[in-house]
C-alpha cells in the first residue's frame, strides 16, 4: 500500500449528477454514501466535499495520494487497494497553510454515533434523556475526539451543520437522514467545546434556513443566536441537601419563596457573583425557596423570559451554564430550594427558532388557529405529537437532574387546558366529545408530571392556573367528576385568594366591612388544591403599583397595612411567596431594566428606617413560620385551621387559629381598621394557662406604633366565640397579632 502524489490515483467514477446536485445544494439524505471511502472492484474510491480547499490529499501510513477535483469543492480518486486504510485528510487551502494543512479526519468514514435504542425512544416519544441524544454532543466516537450533531427535522429535504469553523458556509458538512426517525447525524472530528454552530435545513420547498439547535445546552448572549458546544465541568457539593430533599413531603413542610428576577435582583452581577450574594440574602431572611423567573435563554429581554427560544440553556446575559450549576450548588449549601419557571405554554416565532422549524409547521400545530396564541403573539406547542411531547417532558427532567432544580413553576396552564382559551365563538373547534378541553394538554401535563416526579425524588412540580379546573394537585391516576384524571401537580398558585385578598387591603379601611368577605371567601375552597398564595411579580407591574402603594392613606397606613397584610397572608393556610423588593416596602413598580430599588435601605435616606423595618418583619416572620408546624404542617389537612371570628365585618378582625399535627394552636388576629382596640374578647379553645404574643407586626422595630401585648394574656372561664374560653387582648391598629399557648 504505497503511492505519493497522483501515481496510482485513478479518477473515480463520476457521481450521479442528481446525486451531487442533491449533495452540493443540501438535499441529499446519505451524503455518506457519496463521501468517504468505500470499496469498489479493483480498489477504493475517495471522495471529499471541501469548498474553497486548493487540494487534498488521502494519507495513511505508507501512503500520500492526491485526489482529484471535480469542482465545486469535490474531490475524488480511486486508489488500487485491497481495504480501506485509516486515513486521514490533507486539506490544503493556498499558501497561507505552507501548501499543506494539518492531517485530519474524514467526518464520512464514521458509522453513526446514535444507537439503535436511541432512535426507538425518540420515536416512540419516550426519551426522557432526550439531550443525551440529540443536540451537539462533545464525545469519542471510534477512538477519535469530536462532537456528534444530532437535530429533529423529519420534513427537511436536508441538513447541514455549519459555524464559526466553516465560516458559516454549510456546503462542507451535510447531515444523514437515520432512517423514518426524522434525526439527522454527523460526527465532526476535532469540533470541541465553544464551538458555534447552527443548522442549515434545506425545506420541503427547496429554500434553505439557517436554524439554533432547538437542544442547544448553551448559546451566544442575545441578541447574537448561535448555538454553542458544551460540556459540563462542574463538580457538585450538594449531595446533602440532595440526600435529606425527599425526607418530608412539600405540603407538610415549611415553604417560605421568594421570587427572583436573576438579572435585575442586582444588575449586573453574573451567575457566580450572585452565589456570593443571593443565598447570604435570602438564607438572612428565613425563605426557604427562591423562585428564579426563567432562565432559559430568550431573545427578548423585556419578555422576562417568558419567551424562550432555547429551552435546553441557561441564559448567557449572566453566564455559562457550569456558572448557573454554580449558583445553585451555592444556594443548596445554604439550605435554599430552587425553583424555577417553565415555560411550556407558547414560544416565539424567531424564524431562526423553533417556530416552521423544518419549512413545517414541526413544534406547533399545522392548524394556524390552533397554533397562534391569541394573547402574547406567540406560537403553541402541538402537545398531541409523540416527539414535541418528549422534547417538553425531557426538557423539565432536565433541569430536574442536570442543574439539581428542586422545583418547576409551570407558566400559565390555563392557556394550555382551554382549546377556547382567549378565543371568540367560531375562532377554535371543539375536542372529540364536543368539549372546550385541550386533551392532548391534558395528557402532555400528567406525563410531565408523572415523569418527574417518578425521576426526581423531592422535586414539586407548581402550577400558575387561573380557572377553577378540577384536580390540578390530584394524582393522575385519581379521576374527578369530570372524568379526568388529576394533573399531578404537587402545588397550584391562588389567583383566588390573591385577586381577592389585595381587592381587600385597597380599600379605605372605612369601606372594608362591605368587602369583609373578600378575606374569608379562599377558605371556601382552601383544601380543593394544594395552594401556594403568591404575591408575584405580576401584581407589581404594568401599572399595578408595588404592594405598599396600593395600600390606602399615608404613608404611615400604608406601610401599617403592608405589615399587617403579610402577617395575615403568612399565617393563611397555604405556602407563600413573594417577589422580590416587596419585603422592604418598594414603593415604585419593578422594572427589569433597574431592579428593586436598593437605595431605600441605605443610611442616607431619610426613611430607611422604615423600609429595613418592614424587612425585618419578613425576617421575623419566615423564622417564627418555619419554627411553628401549625403554620405549615396541615396546610393541605381542613383539621389544620379553625375560625375563632369571620364575621366581625364592622370591625375589620378577622380570628382563626391554626393546629399542628398534635393539635397544638397558633391563634392569629388580624386587625384592619385604624383604631386601637382595647379587650377585644376572643375565643380560645382551652381554659388552661394563658396566651403570649409572638410576633406582632405593629412592633415599634417594624416601624409600627408598638401598642404590643407584653404580657401573659390568661384565659377567663368566659365562653365567646362558641369556644369554653377567652382572652381579651389589645390589638394594634392596622396589624396582625399572633399568638400561642403558655
Amino acid at each position: 500500500m504505497t503511492a505519493s502524489g497522483r501515481a496510482g490515483v485513478r479518477p473515480a467514477p463520476p457521481l450521479d449528477p442528481g446525486d451531487r446536485d442533491r449533495l452540493l445544494g443540501g438535499a441529499h439524505h446519505d451524503p455518506h454514501a457519496l463521501l468517504g471511502a468505500h470499496p469498489a472492484r479493483g480498489g477504493v474510491v475517495f471522495r471529499a466535499l471541501r469548498p474553497f480547499a486548493r487540494s487534498v490529499a488521502v494519507v495513511a501510513e505508507g501512503l500520500r495520494a492526491e485526489l482529484v477535483s471535480e469542482g465545486d469543492g469535490l474531490f475524488s480518486g480511486f486508489l488500487p487497494l485491497s481495504e480501506i486504510p485509516g486515513y486521514r485528510l490533507l486539506v490544503s487551502y493556498g499558501e497561507d497553510d505552507g501548501g499543506d494543512g494539518e492531517p485530519v479526519h474524514d467526518p464520512y468514514r464514521f458509522l453513526p454515533a446514535l444507537g439503535d435504542l436511541d432512535l426507538h425512544l425518540i420515536g416512540e416519544g419516550r426519551h426522557e434523556q432526550l439531550w443525551h441524544a440529540l443536540g451537539a454532543r462533545p464525545m469519542a466516537h471510534q477512538g477519535v475526539t469530536g462532537t456528534r450533531f444530532t437535530v429533529w427535522a423529519p420534513n427537511a429535504r436536508g441538513v447541514r451543520v455549519t459555524g464559526d469553523f466553516t465560516a458559516w458556509d454549510g456546503t462542507g458538512f451535510p447531515m444523514r437522514s437515520l432512517g423514518s426517525s426524522g434525526v439527522w447525524e454527523l460526527f465532526l472530528p476535532g469540533i470541541g467545546e465553544g464551538t458555534l454552530y447552527k443548522f442549515e435545513i434545506t425545506r420541503p420547498d427547496g429554500s434553505r434556513t439557517l436554524r439554533a439547535d432547538p437542544m442547544a445546552r448553551r448559546t451566544e448572549c442575545p441578541p447574537r443566536t448561535a448555538s454553542v458546544v458544551a460540556a459540563s465541568h462542574h463538580t457538585w457539593e450538594d449531595e446533602e441537601w440532595l440526600r435529606h430533599r425527599a425526607d418530608r413531603r412539600v405540603h407538610e413542610a415549611p415553604f417560605s419563596v421568594y421570587e427572583v428576577h436573576l438579572a435585575s435582583w442586582r444588575p449586573g452581577l453574573s451567575y457566580r457573583e450572585l452565589a456570593e450574594q443571593l443565598p447570604a440574602y435570602v438564607k438572612d431572611l428565613g425563605f426557604t425557596h427562591v423562585e428564579l423567573m426563567p432562565v432559559a435563554e430568550h431573545p427578548f429581554g423585556g419578555s422576562w423570559g417568558y419567551q424562550v427560544t432555547s429551552y435546553y440553556a441557561p441564559t448567557a446575559r449572566l453566564g455559562t451554564p457550569d456558572d448557573f450549576k454554580h449558583l445553585v450548588d451555592a444556594l443548596h449549601r445554604a439550605g435554599i430550594g430552587v425553583i424555577v419557571d417553565w415555560v411550556p405554554a407558547h414560544f416565539p416565532k424567531d424564524d431562526w427558532a423553533l417556530a416552521r422549524f423544518d419549512g413545517t409547521p414541526l413544534y406547533e400545530p399545522a392548524d394556524p388557529a390552533r397554533a397562534e396564541h391569541p394573547d402574547w403573539g406567540t406560537l403553541e406547542f402541538d402537545y398531541g405529537r409523540r416527539e414535541v411531547r418528549n422534547f417538553l417532558v425531557a426538557n423539565a427532567v432536565y433541569w430536574c437532574e442536570e442543574f439539581h432544580i428542586d422545583g418547576l413553576r409551570v407558566d400559565a396552564v390555563a392557556s394550555m387546558l382551554y382549546l377556547d382559551y382567549s378565543r371568540e365563538y367560531g375562532q377554535w373547534s371543539p375536542n372529540a366529545h364536543g368539549g372546550r378541553e385541550n386533551l392532548d394538554a391534558v395528557a402532555f401535563l400528567q406525563e410531565m408530571n408523572a415523569t418527574v416526579y417518578r425521576r426526581c425524588p423531592g422535586v414539586v412540580t407548581i402550577a400558575e392556573e387561573s380557572t377553577a379546573w378540577d384536580g390540578v394537585t390530584r394524582a393522575t391516576h385519581h379521576p374527578g367528576p369530570g372524568g379526568f384524571g388529576g394533573l399531578g401537580f404537587g402545588l397550584k398558585w391562588n389567583m383566588g385568594w390573591m385577586h381577592d385578598s389585595l381587592g381587600y387591603v385597597q380599600h379605605e379601611p372605612v369601606h372594608r366591612k362591605y368587602h369583609h368577605h373578600e378575606m374569608t371567601f379562599s377558605m371556601v375552597y382552601a383544601y380543593s388544591e394544594n395552594y401556594v398564595l403568591p404575591i408575584s411579580h405580576d401584581e407589581v407591574v404594568h401599572g399595578k403599583q408595588s404592594l405598599v402603594t396600593k395600600m390606602p392613606g399615608d404613608w404611615w397606613q400604608r406601610r401599617a397595612d403592608h405589615r399587617a397584610y403579610l402577617g395575615f397572608m403568612w399565617a393563611h393556610p397555604g405556602k407563600q411567596l413573594l417577589f422580590m423588593g416587596q419585603e422592604f416596602a418598594q414603593g415604585a413598580e419593578w422594572s427589569e431594566e433597574h431592579g428593586p430599588e436598593w437605595w431605600l435601605l441605605d443610611d442616607t435616606y431619610h426613611s430607611a428606617g422604615d423600609h429595613r423595618g418592614l424587612r425585618d418583619l419578613v425576617r421575623d416572620l419566615n423564622r417564627t413560620y418555619t419554627q411553628t408546624p401549625a403554620l405549615w404542617e396541615r396546610d393541605t389537612d381542613p383539621a389544620g385551621f379553625a375560625w375563632i371570628d369571620g364575621d366581625a365585618a364592622e370591625d375589620n378582625v378577622f380570628a382563626f387559629l391554626r393546629l399542628d399535627a398534635f393539635g397544638n394552636p397558633l391563634l392569629c388576629v388580624s386587625n384592619f381598621s385604624p383604631v386601637v382596640r382595647h379587650g377585644h374578647r376572643i375565643g380560645v379553645p382551652t381554659r388552661d394557662g394563658g396566651w403570649q404574643e409572638v410576633l406582632n407586626t405593629d412592633a415599634a422595630r417594624y416601624g409600627g406604633s408598638d401598642v404590643t401585648n407584653p404580657d401573659l394574656l390568661k384565659a377567663e372561664a368566659t365562653p365567646w366565640h362558641g369556644r369554653p374560653a377567652s382572652i381579651t387582648p389589645v390589638l394594634p391598629p392596622l396589624a396582625t397579632v399572633w399568638f400561642r399557648p403558655v
